[in-house]
């Protein structure tokens, strides 16, 4: 039987980097649908179920979200968890009055709780509260795997959630205060070589690196997360989370990742680390154990390739780079 595929918050990096897979790969039992903000107002039940009845979705990849960063997260805690609530309860309410016969969500490892252990797992994230920053988004998030339980109890549909660790990638966020660390380290790197003091020579130029550079980060290309989002819909059924992420060893710096940036821009300049800056949690490692059980011979991309090819993507597309 063939599939009809709607993915929400399509417009996105993860439904860009799933539409460039789809595309590439050419299913010919699948017709894959990427919608977007324009497309319908999630929050509102009649706007979907508009959308929902027009595509006659079979399976749906849920990532749209109301996101922000830090400081956003802390002021809006109410609108983070009110909104984030309507869109999720939306989306799995007509996914299961449409017979939408599997649902793959998106969660986030921000959403595990403040005060853990080290790897986290799969079988963590209601162990206590999430950080304070980001109540809001966190147990909104949380509700989707909550939900994803009590339809299958009470009716047997399969709907299911994912744990990315942190993504990067072409079509990302490069937004100032909005951004996460590599987008935002590329859009600061990028102006600081070509737009701040052009006529300044490179050499003499210092790109500071907020922190001490010690803390380590798992971080997933786009593209890697894709393939695993498309193994997930056709091919994991469980209603249970399922952590995807690269594994611990693959762990980087902030050191690193930032040298790794310097090298793929081809800076000349001085590298330096703000010890005036906090650095934020050490670590945040999470284990892809259960991934691994189930698909053990996936390759994820190196990364350093992979930031290559992403600040490649940001220089060639600068004018149409969220930024």
């Amino acid at each position: 039987m063939s599939k009809v595929v709607l993915v929400t918050g399509g417009t996105g990096l993860i439904g860009k980097a799933l539409e460039t897979v789809i595309n590439e790969e050419k299913p010919g039992d699948e017709r894959w649908i990427f919608v977007g903000s324009k497309d319908a107002d999630l929050t509102d039940l009649s706007s979907t179920r508009q959308m929902f009845e027009k595509y006659r979705p079979t399976h749906v990849i849920h990532l749209a979200a109301m996101v922000g960063g830090l400081f956003h997260n802390m002021n809006n805690n109410l609108d983070f968890l009110r909104k984030n609530m309507f869109i999720n309860d939306n989306i799995l309410l007509l996914s299961h009055e449409l017979g939408v016969r599997k649902v793959v969500s998106c969660l986030s490892t921000c959403i595990f709780p403040d005060v853990t252990t080290y790897p986290i797992d799969e079988t963590m994230i209601h162990n206590g509260p999430p950080h304070e920053s980001n109540f809001g988004y966190s147990y909104a998030k949380r509700l989707i795997d909550i939900t994803n339980q009590a339809y299958n109890q009470q009716y047997g549909d399969m709907f299911t959630s994912v744990v990315p660790c942190n993504v990067f990638g072409p079509h990302d966020n490069f937004v100032p205060g909005v951004s996460h660390v590599i987008p935002g380290m590329i859009h600061r790197l990028h102006e600081l070589m070509y737009l701040k003091d052009p006529d300044q020579p490179q050499e003499s130029k210092v790109f500071s690196v907020y922190g001490t550079g010690k803390p380590l980060r798992q971080f997933i290309y786009s593209l890697d997360l894709a393939k695993l989002f498309v193994w997930v819909l056709r091919h994991y059924e469980s209603v249970e989370p399922i952590v995807l992420s690269v594994d611990e060893s693959s762990e980087v710096s902030i050191a690193q990742l930032a040298e790794s940036l310097v090298s793929a821009f081809g800076f000349k300049g001085q590298l330096k680390f703000d010890t005036s800056k906090a650095d934020g949690q050490y670590k945040k490692t999470a284990s892809n154990a259960k991934l691994r059980r189930l698909l053990p011979d996936f390759q994820f991309t190196d990364f350093d390739f992979a930031i290559q090819n992403t600040v490649k993507w940001y220089i060639d597309h600068y004018e149409q780079a969220r930024k």
